[in-house]
């Protein structure tokens, strides 16, 4: 018959249908074989209608499905497939739902014709009365389920497939609609919302069913036919999708079942290198992995899964897309993962934490980015106040677990708020660090006076932090005090009586600001090769160039707020991500070299972002600070008199110095301990982070100079 047909549309010219297949349509032969499919007699009938549909629609040319007597088949058809798991019928099903997926996505409109209208009360469903008017609106557009452009015999023969469809049903779900409609009568609902036809998605349904085959390559092939439906432009298609299927359910249930399977403890190092995950590659073999570790097969399977779930959202209509995003946040992040990163014990925190890191390293989606940003840090964007520091209890929690008495929950939190600052959302960026900027409420905006121009030719900032009121400083002899003092000589900071004028000497001045904060006495990276500030400029203009690309749609100004329009009375708090950052800062000479690194790392990252005012509070020494402000630049030199005092106290602090950087460079061999090695390793660090901080302010200013 197949051969016949094909034979036949190949000797007609295109779109003139023959003889045959007039007959096939008349004679509605479609539905004979279906009911032969579904009875499947004689035995192995129900294989041959499914290569026999699948091969119709897939080898001829012409256009099929809108043919009443060829959906309406097709679609009881779908109803079979996926209803038992590891059938002998498997395989042939889901080429058969593959098929029709392809014809749709070659024509979406068709879809149309696969929202089957079901009257289902929605009363019985315990849906609220109060019923939003697009909802209505958008229920009845489709009140036929062929779709608008129906012809007048089509319709009559929609509407009785409706009736048909009804008597199909078991006898007990016919019951439990005759209930519900008598419940309706007797709880008397507004007039809108008595009765309304709710869509039934039967191919959505039946792919859903054989994502859970046992067998991995049917799985898969449901999958990417879901993927397809998923991203079909027709909105009717769209919403019946996450409101009549149980796709968002499925999708979340697994991701959840598949996170509760994971062991109690992994190595956040195996969370980190396990290899890059695509959803539609998870065959592993535990037997011939060399690098197999306990868990690993649970882990691959979650991570590929939420990989799947990222690519769907990325793929989907937008409501789609959003509905099913919203489903992973609510069902997942808020059901499944908020517990786990809010626990109290040590390895619990160590470990939920390594696996957001991980999932935050590989969403793509903008849709899922969102809604995972949102889980992370909330929604607020007014500025932060102490008081209400909790506001939103995860966002407080990681941010505290950034400063934990365990290094390695800090490294690994701050790990996760490095990635997440590089991912592609305004909302980040400004929830941690902008909305407390905005005012600029960290200057002190007062005009110079003669006397400050004095102070100011003697060589020190006029209104920046005094050195001699500096509880640390107190005990400075006047002869120890800092070499290179003139590095606190500068032009009057910029106020709106003194502009700055030659950009040049502002970024040299900044660039030695930073580059002579450390003293020379504690330096050590000059008796060492390769170690210069020049590596540090070809790395921050290749940063700067990627955050600039980054940045450019979200329309940031060029220059900072002018201070007559900034409220500079409110008190600036400079929020608990940078409070906790530049506590740990501070305490750069008594912590772990490799939480340094991070802490410095995060710092960097943020000193990056092209925004005049994160520019201003974290990369200009010459900012006229308010009272009780500290900025970035404040913290290190209160970190460098901490330094000066406690170099005294030190024998032969350089050569231990430079034995300690040759070691970390690995230019020396691990030997004998070194005493005040924490200390000495801070030093280190400090010394690079100021080189790194002057690369970043040169590259920025450079930038913004050339056109």
């Amino acid at each position: 018959m197949l051969d016949i047909l094909v034979q036949e549309e190949n000797e007609r010219e295109s779109g003139e249908t023959g003889p045959c297949m007039e007959y096939l349509l008349h004679h509605k032969i479609l539905e004979t074989l279906y009911t032969l499919g579904k009875a499947d007699c004689p035995p192995g009938m129900k294989q041959q209608v499914l290569v026999f549909y699948t091969k119709l629609l897939g080898r001829i040319r012409q256009p099929l499905l809108p043919h009443i007597n060829v959906h309406r088949p097709v679609q009881k058809l779908i109803r079979l497939c996926g209803e038992v798991l590891a059938t002998p019928t498997e395989n042939e099903e889901i080429q058969f739902l593959c098929i029709v997926c392809a014809k749709l996505k070659q024509d979406p409109y068709l879809v149309n014709f696969f929202l089957e209208n079901k009257v289902k009360s929605l009363a019985s469903k315990g849906v609220p009365s109060v019923i939003s008017e697009d909802t209505l609106k958008g229920q009845d557009s489709l009140s036929t389920d062929t779709g608008q452009s129906c012809q007048p015999e089509e319709l009559s023969g929609a509407t009785g497939m409706e009736q048909t469809e009804l008597e199909d049903e078991p006898p007990h779900q016919m019951d439990h609609l005759s209930t519900s409609l008598d419940n309706l009568s007797v709880t008397s609902l507004p007039e809108a919302s008595v009765v309304r036809p709710n869509q039934d998605y039967n191919l959505v349904n039946s792919l859903l069913n054989l994502t859970r085959s046992p067998d991995g390559r049917i799985a898969v092939k449901a999958c990417e036919g879901l993927m397809l439906l998923v991203s079909l432009p027709e909105p009717a298609a769209a919403k019946c999708l996450t409101q009549s299927t149980c796709l968002c359910e499925l999708l979340t249930d697994r991701l959840a079942s598949l996170y509760k399977a994971l062991p109690q403890s992994v190595d956040p190092l195996d969370i980190e290198t396990v290899e890059a995950i695509n959803w539609g590659l998870d065959s592993y073999s535990h037997k011939e992995d060399a690098s197999a570790f306990p868990g690993k097969r649970a882990l691959i399977s979650f991570l590929s899964w939420f990989d799947y779930c990222d690519q769907l959202i990325k793929e989907a209509q937008k409501t789609a897309a959003v509905a099913l995003a919203k489903a992973v946040h609510e069902r997942f992040f808020i059901g499944v993962m908020e517990p786990q990163l809010m626990q109290t014990s040590e390895m619990g925190i160590l470990t939920s934490t390594a696996l957001l890191h991980r999932i935050v390293r590989q969403v793509t989606s903008d849709v899922l980015l969102q809604e995972m940003v949102f889980f992370i840090l909330g929604e607020q964007r007014e500025p932060e106040t102490v008081a209400e520091i909790s506001r939103h209890p995860l966002r407080h929690r990681l941010i505290e677990h950034c400063d934990h008495i365990s290094d390695e929950i800090s490294i690994m939190t701050l790990r996760m708020f490095e990635h997440l600052l590089q991912k592609p959302n305004e909302h980040i960026l400004y929830n941690l660090v902008l909305r407390n900027l905005e005012e600029r409420n960290y200057t002190e905006c007062k005009p110079l006076c003669p006397e400050d121009k004095d102070v100011v030719e003697n060589g020190l900032i006029a209104g920046a932090v005094d050195l001699e009121e500096d509880p640390l400083f107190t005990d400075i002899s006047p002869e120890n005090t800092l070499p290179n003092q003139e590095w606190l000589s500068s032009s009057p900071p910029a106020t709106p009586d003194h502009p700055k004028n030659d950009g040049k000497t502002e970024v040299h001045k900044i660039v030695n600001s930073f580059l002579c904060l450390v003293p020379d006495d504690a330096k050590s990276s000059y008796h060492v090769e390769g170690t210069g500030y020049d590596t540090y400029l070809r790395d921050a203009h290749r940063q700067f160039r990627d955050y600039c690309a980054i940045c450019l749609r979200w329309e940031w100004p060029g220059s900072p707020k002018a201070l007559e329009k900034c409220n500079l009375e409110a008190a600036f708090f400079e929020g608990h991500f940078l409070k906790v950052l530049f506590d740990r800062m501070g305490r750069i000479l008594d912590q772990p070299y490799d939480v340094n690194l991070q802490v410095t790392s995060v710092l960097s990252r943020l000193s990056l972002f092209p925004h005049p005012h994160i520019h201003e509070y974290l990369l200009d020494p010459y900012v006229n600070l308010a009272p009780g402000c500290r900025s970035l630049f404040s913290v290190i030199v209160r970190v460098v008199g901490d330094l000066m005092l406690r170099i005294q106290r030190i024998q032969d602090f350089t050569p231990k110095l430079l034995l300690v950087r040759k070691r970390l460079l690995g230019l020396e061999p691990e030997g004998p301990l070194i005493d005040h090695i924490t200390l000495l390793e801070g030093v280190i660090v400090l010394e690079e982070f100021c080189k790194e901080l002057a690369a970043i302010a040169f590259v920025k200013y450079h930038a913004s100079s050339t056109p």
